[in-house]
């Protein structure tokens, strides 16, 4: 029964909500306005993984480690700045609990680069390289303008959808912008299908052209609801 009164009480309210608009604007245009881009990512994240399984426990962690930076600051990488640990891991059976497997994150500009340092980390015998996912520098300041070309376009529908009745549009009295109750994802993450290992850069003559990835574009879409008065 409390249930009832309270659905009873939120349809008055939305009528009265509704009587109000029409009575403060009784004519009045609702429209909603999309837009959407797609941009190349420029930024690539790399989980690398270095296990001493990897060369039968002939080459230590920290070796492999210290191959590893050199390797990348021989290709420009700011390994400061660009890689940092994810994980460590002891095995339990080892008496000295030493590191055995060390995950890093590398974060790269280009997939030219992710080319160059899956071959260089292979050449070490660093065999798993799992690109994660892909982002751009600049993808909040992007998310925005498409979020501003989103409510220049609901205007544009308006404007054309008052002429067609002879009619201009006024000021707009609501914007809902439903992406705003939804957290932005800065990412497009791969699936486990998109996993490459260190031996797929095994042939020096691989180029970014060839990787056995597709790099898909990032995928930029939003819609606003409006309201503008007719004039």
């Amino acid at each position: 029964m409390k249930r009832i009164i309270l659905l009873a009480a939120a349809a008055l309210i939305a009528c009265g909500a509704v009587a109000q608009t029409n009575e403060t604007y009784p004519s009045y245009v609702q429209v909603t306005g999309r837009a959407e881009r797609e941009i190349e990512p420029d930024e690539f994240y790399l989980a690398v993984t270095i296990n001493e399984r990897d060369s039968k426990g002939k080459i230590s962690i920290e070796q492999q480690q210290r191959g590893m930076v050199a390797a990348l600051k021989k290709l420009g990488v700011d390994v400061a700045a660009q890689l940092k640990v994810s994980d460590l891991s002891s095995a339990l059976f080892k008496r000295n609990m030493s590191v055995v497997t060390a995950r890093y994150e590398l974060r790269l500009g280009s997939a030219a680069e992710v080319v160059a340092v899956g071959q260089a980390l292979n050449a070490l015998g660093i065999s798993e390289i799992v690109i994660e996912r892909v982002s751009h520098s600049r993808i909040r300041e992007l998310q925005e303008e498409v979020r501003v070309e989103a409510i220049r376009n609901a205007r544009q529908k308006a404007a054309m959808l008052a002429e067609a009745i002879g009619q201009k549009v006024g000021r707009c009295f609501l914007i809902y912008d439903p992406s705003r109750d939804e957290p932005f994802s800065y990412f497009y993450y791969y699936d486990n299908s998109h996993k490459v290992r260190g031996a797929a850069f095994a042939d020096a003559d691989y180029e970014a052209e060839a990787l056995p990835l597709d790099f898909k574009a990032i995928r930029l879409e939003y819609s606003v609801q409006t309201k503008f008065v007719l004039e």
